[in-house]
């Protein structure tokens, strides 16, 4: 769920010279024809030849847009009240890398919107060019499909950012997390700092997912949500204990060689400890095996991007007793501050005492 403006962006390509404006042309003329395919809700419940299955999803995400302000207190504004058919599996597809002796992610920055760790493309053909460009530079790299992005509110002048056919039939606590995760986006920002900013977002995810389930879900769909969470956190648990291996490994003073071999054998254990995992505890669930088949530095470098500041986060909203008000005010400080010292900050504990 990366977060993407056409204004930003245009004006960091523009003062970031020609070598940026091929990417800008792609970037901004696939937003513009994303919004162009979006239609009101309203409209689309409208017509009596609407298939069951979306009037149902839409109707949902309308009541989850409802309670995203009434509850999360998440901004009141025109996204999410739009939906668009793309007629693909994902809104952009998603570029990135690392060192193939590293778990640091490569940057891309820009002169407005500082630096990110990848590099989204609406065109697959296009990601998949840019990737095989990296590799040759011998780094690893990983595409990856990306069902929504925020435009961190910009879009709302035009509309609003859309609910996409790349998500909308979600298993509802998903789609809750999805949406709660994009419009968190919306509210705070940090312009060199996509750990912090993908943190957040996954926290009020996860919260707020579980809140709206036990106010407003089935029990069949808590229950459902539930054992999704518990594979996740193991799935989150075996990958966090081989990304810590191979980052001890990269900080030894071992030669790059040996680091090699060390390398492939810890990634055959992982396999191995995902299948023992999955046949063993999953009954056969074989929703990661394609994150497993490809994993490598840039996968692991990705994950905690994701989530390794989400419990310092989660600690923040207890400090703040909960109170979503309290808590976003603290995120907008921290994210205004110097990335060190938000950090810092974040992760000593030192927020609202």
């Amino acid at each position: 769920m990366r977060v993407f403006t056409v204004a930003m962006l245009a004006l960091s390509a523009l003062l970031g010279g020609c070598s940026q404006l091929g990417y800008l042309g792609q970037s901004v003329g696939g937003h513009l024809n994303l919004m162009a395919a979006a239609r009101p809700v309203e409209a689309i419940l409208a017509e009596p030849e609407l298939a069951a299955d979306l009037r149902e999803r839409l109707l949902l995400s309308q009541r989850l847009r409802t309670y995203s302000v009434a509850q999360l207190k998440l901004p009141d504004n025109d996204s999410y009240r739009r939906y668009a058919d793309l007629s693909r599996s994902a809104a952009v597809w998603n570029v990135v890398a690392t060192p193939e002796l590293s778990l640091t992610l490569k940057t891309w920055c820009f002169p407005v919107m500082g630096c990110v760790g990848y590099r989204g493309y609406f065109d697959r053909a296009e990601a998949d060019a840019y990737a095989a460009q990296l590799r040759t530079e011998g780094m690893e790299v990983l595409v990856y499909g990306v069902p929504a992005y925020s435009t961190l509110g910009w879009s709302n002048f035009f509309g609003g950012d859309p609910l996409l056919n790349t998500f909308i039939k979600y298993p509802p606590g998903e789609l809750a997390g999805m949406l709660f995760h994009e419009l968190a986006h919306q509210v705070a920002y940090a312009a060199d700092d996509t750990q912090f900013n993908e943190s957040f977002a996954t926290l009020v995810e996860r919260r707020g997912a579980e809140a709206w389930l036990q106010a407003q879900a089935l029990p069949a769909e808590r229950a459902a949500h539930a054992l999704r969470l518990q594979r996740r956190e193991q799935f989150r648990a075996l990958t966090g204990e081989y990304r810590r291996r191979l980052a001890e490994l990269y900080a030894t003073q071992q030669s790059d060689s040996v680091k090699r071999v060390a390398k492939t054998a810890l990634l055959q254990g992982l396999r191995d400890d995902y299948g023992r995992l999955k046949a063993e505890e999953w009954g056969g669930d074989a929703s990661y095996d394609g994150w497993f088949v490809r994993a490598n530095n840039a996968s692991f470098a990705l994950l905690a991007a994701y989530s390794d500041l989400t419990p310092a986060f989660d600690a923040l909203l207890a400090r703040q007793a909960h109170d979503w008000p309290r808590f976003y005010a603290e995120v907008k400080r921290l994210a205004a501050l110097p990335k060190a010292e938000r950090r810092a900050e974040l992760l000593n504990n030192k927020t609202g005492d």
